[in-house]
């Protein structure tokens, strides 16, 4: 935990605990659903497996998440505090997505990319058989150039290798372009008319790709004039 700033004030206080490096990020995950560890990791990437455990044990001191372990499943589950930061979350998004300026070349990661995406996705409005969705961005290495999102009934996996299952639909697009999309910087209409985008599929997944994602409500939040 922080040093302590001495102050009575409640701003003050919570602060104490959520300033911490990484501390906000670990909720944000919790908050968008992720309950285990090596999920939290994957969001989390650049953070290492100690400095979490190290949070999640700070934020279950705080009572923030509580740990739940049957046999060899543990997940970490938000408290009632832990829920009421949600609108904390959303507003800090909303914030930036607002007032930060651009992006740099150094924020753009697909790793992080199509693993929010692939928590985002309507079921109800993909094909009922599995879909697979292929992201290729050819501005990045090679090793990072091929994505998939594999979206089986309830499951939707994250893939940086060839699954191996038949392709329901490629996108090829930069990979500033698809992070702006998905911001909601730009849609994806705008995009295909400016020729930053290509889907490859039959006109009718062409045309119903762009719903079967549920856009963060922050990617909404209108930007200044």
């Amino acid at each position: 935990m922080g040093s302590s700033y001495h102050q009575f004030c409640p701003v003050a206080k919570a602060v104490e605990l959520l300033d911490e490096r990484w501390t906000l990020l670990v909720i944000r995950e919790l908050v968008c659903g992720t309950e285990r560890f090596n999920e939290l990791r994957r969001g989390l990437p650049r953070m290492s497996p100690t400095l979490l455990s190290r949070r999640l044990h700070q934020l279950a001191h705080a009572g923030i998440v509580e740990r739940h372990a049957e046999d060899n499943d543990v997940r970490y589950i938000l408290t009632q505090a832990g829920h009421e930061l949600r609108p904390v979350v959303e507003a800090l998004a909303a914030w930036g997505v607002r007032w930060i300026g651009e992006l740099g070349d150094e924020d753009l990661d697909p790793k992080l990319l199509l693993w929010d995406m692939h928590r985002n996705v309507d079921r109800a409005a993909v094909p009922a058989e599995r879909t697979v969705i292929e992201f290729l961005f050819p501005d990045v290495p090679p090793a990072s150039r091929h994505w998939w999102l594999v979206i089986n009934g309830p499951e939707v996996d994250v893939c940086d290798t060839d699954p191996g299952h038949p392709v329901t639909v490629t996108v090829t697009t930069a990979l500033r372009s698809m992070t702006e999309i998905w911001r909601g910087d730009r849609t994806w209409s705008d995009a295909l008319r400016a020729h930053t985008l290509r889907i490859q599929a039959p006109e009718p997944l062409r045309r119903a790709l762009p719903h079967w994602f549920t856009l963060p409500e922050w990617s909404s939040v209108p930007r200044p004039a």
